[in-house]
């Protein structure tokens, strides 16, 4: 691979930036200094290192994100700020996105990564991946209204969900369990039962629970643990 393209991959910089920084023989290669950046190097065995800090190649990213209110689960957009604009410059390796959507009021768990693979595995309508929501709506929930999600919320425009989990936390509060991703579907499943959500986070998506110690807008890699567990619960 090319050493230019290696480090724009890596979140070094973009290819401009990359080439300014190999002028100014701030990148070693095995020991030496390189300014060429179609050097083809090999990122598994080869050491770089840039601006005195090692390059740890790894083919993939995984970030944990907790997603404040205001900024759309996008990689671009002409009108709002995306989740990849909470992103340091450093960290906006090339090609991470977000797994699935969050709708831009919603907050919470989101991953951001640039495995293609694993992704398909979380929001595959056949996998039925655990999705789980804290949410606070109008009006007090009922016994009806957990019996009605365990038999399949039918939504105002008559599509019927699959059977979810609804604990009831007090009058107005719960903890959901959905198992599909339609179109702002927790807001839809609850307006059928004639409450109107106030407030929605995401917690926990497959054996992915948000750190709460996270603040709203920051972010950090995944653990190995939480990528062995993740791994393990998509095979």
């Amino acid at each position: 691979m090319r050493l230019d393209k290696l480090l724009a991959n890596m979140g070094i910089g973009t290819r401009k930036e990359v080439k300014g920084i190999l002028k100014k023989g701030n990148v070693w290669v095995n020991g030496k200094q390189v300014k060429d950046g179609g050097l083809q190097v090999t990122p598994e065995s080869d050491e770089i290192v840039v601006n005195g800090n090692m390059v740890q190649f790894s083919e993939f990213s995984y970030w944990m994100l907790n997603k404040p209110q205001g900024v759309v689960s996008a990689t671009e957009d002409k009108v709002d700020r995306t989740v990849m604009d909470l992103f340091k410059p450093e960290d906006r390796r090339k090609g991470l996105f977000p797994v699935g959507r969050l709708d831009k009021d919603t907050e919470g768990l989101l991953l951001i990564t640039n495995d293609g693979a694993l992704s398909h595995q979380l929001l595959s309508p056949k996998k039925h991946v655990d999705k789980v929501y804290f949410v606070k709506v109008t009006g007090e929930l009922t016994k009806e209204d957990q019996i009605a999600f365990e038999s399949g919320v039918v939504f105002l425009d008559g599509y019927k969900a699959l059977p979810a989990k609804l604990e009831i936390l007090a009058a107005g509060e719960a903890l959901v369990t959905i198992r599909e991703g339609k179109f702002h579907q927790v807001k839809k499943m609850f307006e059928a039962c004639g409450k109107k959500v106030t407030y929605l986070k995401r917690e926990k998506m497959a054996s992915l629970e948000l750190d709460e110690s996270l603040l709203l807008g920051a972010y950090r890699p995944l653990t190995k643990q939480e990528l062995d567990l993740l791994f393990a619960s998509q095979i």
